[in-house]
């Protein structure tokens, strides 16, 4: 089986869970709890992602657009790896999916397999929301050398791989804003639709915000890291206190950047809802 047809398997695998899950939302009406619920579950994706890239230093090769002369290609061997994975995960119809966003839009190729129908949950104003820009430049300039030892292994491939992970799990994540505003809207129609007709980001912004919730999901992720990313040895205590991720890097990256570019998907959605 070559490359491609394993990986148009896997994803294939992959997406008839969401599918599943989509489904079922549409048919109970997709509530907050159930929102919640996929955040939370997403939330062990970003952590085992970050302690995966943490296994590799941080191989500045990777990110050189002279070290890979491919001919053809303009740029480094991660930005050649993410157009290449993205490509072929556009054929197995990963981007068919609305809670997915690639990076590299332009010029993707069709699925290949059969179009499946998922439940039209979101304004159409949904489609054009894609921040993976933002959230590029946040990784590779501000979260990736706070959680990575300097230094070069050679292993470049696996830590374009890595990224990836790293990336998609963020981006779905903030990207699911869309969903969580809909859900929001649906439940407070009458509070939200006032500040959408004046376009008042400060109002839309109160009526999202919940102090008390975001501050238990930062130390949700911080008590996960910990557990997920502690060293364990048999035959003492181990080394406690010590972490494959540092738990406040994790608690930081909601913080700085998760929550807020998660309420800047929910506040652009909104402003487009009555479109």
């Amino acid at each position: 089986m070559s490359v491609v047809m394993m990986l148009t398997t896997l994803f294939l695998l992959a997406s008839s869970a969401c599918k599943h899950e989509m489904a079922r939302a549409e048919h109970n009406n997709v509530t907050l709890e159930m929102v919640r619920d996929s955040l939370i579950r997403q939330e062990d994706t970003i952590v085992y992602s970050l302690i995966e890239r943490a296994r590799f230093p941080l191989n500045p090769p990777t990110y050189d657009p002279s070290y890979a002369s491919i001919p053809g290609f303009s740029g480094s061997l991660l930005e050649l790896f993410v157009k290449q994975t993205e490509a072929v995960q556009a054929k197995a119809g990963r981007y068919d999916n609305p809670e997915e966003h690639p990076f590299f839009p332009d010029n993707l190729p069709p699925s290949l397999v059969p179009h499946y129908k998922y439940p039209e949950v979101l304004h159409r104003a949904a489609m054009s929301i894609n921040i993976n820009k933002l959230i590029w430049d946040m990784y590779f300039n501000k979260l990736l050398p706070s959680f990575v030892s300097p230094g070069d292994d050679g292993n470049y491939a696996l830590t374009a791989a890595r990224d990836l992970e790293c990336l998609q799990a963020i981006s779905r994540r903030i990207h699911y804003g869309k969903l969580v505003a809909e859900v929001k809207f649906r439940d407070e129609r009458k509070d939200y639709e006032p500040a959408i007709r004046a376009q008042d980001r400060f109002t839309l912004t109160n009526l999202l915000t919940f102090t008390n919730v975001e501050e238990a999901v930062k130390n949700r992720v911080a008590k996960k890291a910990m557990t997920f990313g502690q060293e364990v040895k048999l035959g003492d205590d181990g080394d406690k206190g010590k972490y494959k991720v540092d738990p406040a890097i994790v608690s930081g990256l909601y913080a700085d950047w998760v929550i807020p570019l998660t309420k800047e998907v929910e506040i652009d959605y909104l402003l487009r809802r009555l479109d």
